[in-house]
């Protein structure tokens, strides 16, 4: 065999023996390795925030797509800014339920599209008794993922929430779940992340009509849109694109910036949509 053949073969050889042992390499360091997920390479592993607290991340397809604290007594904690807005509307909304006719001494429903490591149904779930939580997560990697990294399986036993009705797990895409549907909810939360287009559907006429459609009369629509506030018209198209959606469909529609102070960066936004009233301050109302 010529020798520029048999350096080829020994490169190819020594390749193939690198890839079969980098998933054990990378283990060795902390990290794991999942090849395939429908989105792309995903990669789980510890870190710290800023003030020195230890928190795990979950990395699908180059984007940082959840973070969750580590340490016992804060697993269920929220970390990212726009969860804990989200939280805020959640127990607003909470408020606005029980006072109703309809929602007095009722359980409210929720409707999560999108699980990745399922940071905010975990907290629906240990800090809201009166809510019965539904995920949407179109890849069963991803789940898998989160039950064994990001300790779904660990709320799942210590809530019994699968066989208590607390939490039900569906792997589907979340926009044809919505269509299919047949029951209404109090809280849909788009949290979806995979894809160029994000929101997919549920950024158009008939996603956020769907969205109404689905929702109880004091429910509330929550939205993360990445996007910056200001800038080229390709740029915040899908920002622009959701809010008109909703400012259609909803007689109320509020926006809250991740980053006020700098309108041209690229945040998680959060696009509140409802046909009730909530009380956020002015400067977030869009609508």
């Amino acid at each position: 065999m010529p020798l520029p053949l048999i350096v080829l073969a020994s490169v190819i050889c020594a390749l193939d023996v690198f890839i079969l042992l980098l998933p054990r390499i990378l283990r060795s360091r902390g990290v794991f390795l999942y090849p395939r997920t429908k989105f792309g390479p995903a990669l789980v592993f510890d870190s710290n925030d800023d003030e020195g607290t230890e928190v795990r991340l979950l990395n699908v397809g180059g984007k940082f797509q959840s973070i969750c604290y580590v340490a016992h007594e804060l697993r269920y904690r929220l970390v990212c800014v726009y969860h804990l807005y989200f939280s805020q509307v959640v127990q607003m909304q909470g408020e606005v339920h029980a006072a109703s006719a309809e929602g007095r001494d009722t359980r409210r429903k929720a409707l999560v599209i999108g699980g990745g490591g399922y940071s905010f149904p975990k907290w629906l779930v240990s800090d809201n008794d009166d809510v019965d939580v539904t995920v949407v997560e179109i890849d069963e990697v991803v789940t898998k993922i989160a039950r064994k990294h990001f300790y779904l399986d660990e709320l799942i036993r210590e809530f019994d929430a699968e066989r208590g009705g607390r939490l039900r797990l569906v792997c589907d895409d979340g926009w044809a779940f919505l269509g299919n549907a047949d029951e209404r909810f109090d809280i849909i939360v788009n949290d979806a992340f995979g894809g160029r287009k994000p929101l997919g559907p549920l950024a158009t006429q008939e996603g956020a009509q769907a969205v109404l459609e689905h929702l109880s009369p004091t429910g509330v629509y929550l939205a993360n849109v990445i996007s910056p506030l200001e800038g080229s018209t390709k740029k915040t198209k899908i920002l622009r694109d959701s809010l008109d959606a909703c400012k259609d469909a909803f007689e109320h529609v509020y926006l809250i910036p991740e980053d006020g102070d700098d309108p041209t960066i690229v945040g998680d936004n959060v696009l509140v949509a409802s046909n009730a009233r909530l009380p956020l301050a002015n400067a977030y109302v869009i609508k």
